[in-house]
């Protein structure tokens, strides 16, 4: 049988000679341009920027006389026609490798694709698995697989023990500081690794065990740049649920992260007693969130004039498009400024969508100022938050005002469901929610806090369904009536919550765990038919567990059973340190 041999390779690659170009000239792409390339280019780019500068320039003069967007003249239809060529033209000549490979592709019998058969193993060698969570040079790399597959005999050592030398050494390294901690995760481009890393070396560095704080069994691709920085584990909560809670004709189960034994069980009493009346129905009396950023003049005359420039009706539409450019959820509502002294503090409230909204009303805000800067050059921005907002504080503002989802949930428990379910009368609920949540309350001088314990089920609901703890302060906001109706048989209960501040998108939502939570209650994600309608749900959802909560503690404060409740769940002799896994 006659056998062809294949000519020798004409490479490098193992001891060979250079692999010789092809001299055949491949068209090239620019060789179809009428002028030289250099030209062409240098033409395209002035033109690009010369009608990019004249439309910004006509556009800010139509903001400012408040003409419409859409109506163009002869010269502009001729800038965005040339502002399209351009792009199309440098588009294409930023990827003109990209058009050369089709134009000129490979030969399929050069010397590279013969070398790259060679380099191929017979079907008789067992391909050496290729190491992946390694950190590894690219040069190193390519000489193992050389080696395994061309048959050497230098045999390197088992993957997973050069990956434990490599952490050893790492670890080592971040130990002494010569590595940052916080630079593991780009380092080593796999996040689970990098906070095991930085784990480890924080329990060298201190001496001190962190053996109860869990580390498998957690995403930590999922946080990265989003959630939390420098992880090096995660903390368990136990998640229980209330219900079913019926709300505005809905069956709801609320689920709760907390380790305060009764809550849950207690706001799952006031949910039976809800439903058991018929129910609870909320309303919405005002979405929006707010940003106010302070900034300074010479003299109080001219914070003054911006004043009242921002409060002028026939500023707002300009102010409001320039505002609204953030985001397309982005719809600017209102403008309330206050002055102190030379200082003004301007107080933005915009809609947000799904969103919880701080980072689209703060880029909102930060487009106005721009914006201002022209006609007040001597404006000086002193902070995009000027705690006139209010954000994470106590504050009158977001009481009066409202910030968020403003919120009033109510129901009506009759006298039967009070005495079987809540245990307690309607007259006993009355007089202690007045002398309680109202008096007590205005005695010590309590802002937004004539409530119970609205606090305890906010953060709870928060923490479930990946909202920001720490807004907990102004969220919890609360005043609860309890007023005797019917001839005193029966109980009217409502909560009023100017400043409920969730998102079902963006931050902790997207993770797995609180994701869950917002799925179970149907506010997973952005509403596509109705945006926004799945965030204003969940502040009526805290709203109505918010309800239930207060008409069981108050029950049990009533009829004197707080204290014997408290001993029966809220007390272990476990120690829950050794079930952590």
């Amino acid at each position: 049988m006659d056998v062809r041999r294949r000519p020798p390779l004409p490479s490098r690659a193992f001891g060979g000679e250079p692999i010789k170009q092809h001299q055949r000239n491949h068209p090239k792409a620019s060789d179809a341009l009428p002028l030289p390339l250099y030209l062409t280019n240098g033409l395209f780019f002035t033109l690009f920027f010369t009608v990019a500068y004249f439309l910004l320039h006509r556009w800010r003069e139509k903001i400012r006389t408040s003409i419409p967007l859409h109506v163009v003249t002869l010269s502009e239809i001729a800038a965005l026609f040339s502002l399209f060529a351009s792009v199309i033209y440098l588009l294409g000549f930023f990827g003109i490798d990209f058009v050369q490979s089709f134009v000129a592709p490979r030969a399929p019998h050069d010397a590279w694709n013969d070398v790259v058969k060679a380099r191929r193993p017979r079907n008789d060698v067992v391909r050496p698995p290729r190491p992946r969570n390694d950190v590894v040079k690219g040069s190193q790399l390519v000489s193992q697989w050389e080696n395994q597959l061309c048959g050497t005999n230098s045999t390197p050592p088992p993957i997973s023990v050069r990956a434990e030398q490599e952490d050893e050494e790492i670890i080592n390294s971040v130990v002494s500081g010569a590595t940052p901690s916080h630079s593991l995760e780009s380092n080593l481009g796999d996040c689970r690794r990098a906070a095991a890393i930085r784990r480890e070396a924080l329990q060298r560095k201190t001496s001190r065990s962190l053996e109860g704080l869990p580390l498998e069994g957690f995403d930590y691709d999922s946080i990265l740049g989003q959630c939390c920085e420098m992880p090096i584990g995660y903390v368990q909560i136990p998640v229980g649920v209330a219900g079913p809670l019926l709300l505005d004709g809905e069956e709801l189960t609320i689920p709760m992260a907390t380790t305060e034994g009764c809550l849950v069980a207690s706001t799952n009493r006031g949910c039976k007693a809800i439903y058991a009346s018929g129910g609870a129905h909320s309303v919405i009396l005002k979405d929006g969130m707010t940003r106010a950023p302070v900034v300074r003049f010479n003299s109080a005359f001219r914070a003054a004039e911006l004043k009242f420039f921002l409060e002028d009706p026939e500023n707002f539409d300009s102010v409001a498009i320039v505002f609204n450019r953030s985001s397309r959820f982005a719809k600017l509502q209102e403008i309330k400024c206050a002055v102190a002294g030379k200082n003004l503090f301007m107080r933005f409230t915009c809609s947000t969508g799904d969103a919880m909204g701080m980072n689209m009303v703060s880029k909102g805000v930060q487009n106005v100022l721009d914006f201002l800067q022209s006609d007040f050059p001597d404006m000086d921005v002193i902070g995009i938050s000027g705690n006139f907002c209010s954000d994470k504080k106590p504050a009158a503002v977001n009481w009066i005002e409202g910030r968020g989802k403003s919120v009033v949930c109510e129901t009506v428990i009759n006298e039967e469901v009070v005495r079987t379910v809540l245990k307690t009368n309607v007259a006993a609920l009355v007089e202690l929610n007045m002398l309680k949540n109202l008096t007590g309350s205005a005695m010590a001088g309590a802002l937004g806090g004539f409530n119970a314990h609205a606090s305890n089920i906010v953060s709870a609901v928060y923490i479930a369904t990946g909202q920001d703890p720490a807004q907990n302060v102004e969220s919890s906001h609360c005043i609860t009536m309890m007023e005797a109706i019917n001839d005193g048989k029966d109980l009217h209960v409502s909560v009023t919550m100017p400043s409920i501040e969730v998102g079902t998108v963006g931050g902790g939502t997207q993770l797995a765990s609180q994701s869950a939570c917002l799925n179970l209650l149907g506010v997973k994600g952005a509403s596509k038919d109705s945006p926004g309608s799945n965030s204003r749900k969940l502040a009526t959802i805290v709203a109505g567990s918010v309800l239930a909560g207060e008409l069981s503690l108050m029950s049990a404060l009533a009829a004197g059973q707080l204290v014997n409740s408290h001993m029966k769940y809220n007390r272990s002799s476990k120690d829950v340190s050794k079930l952590a896994c």
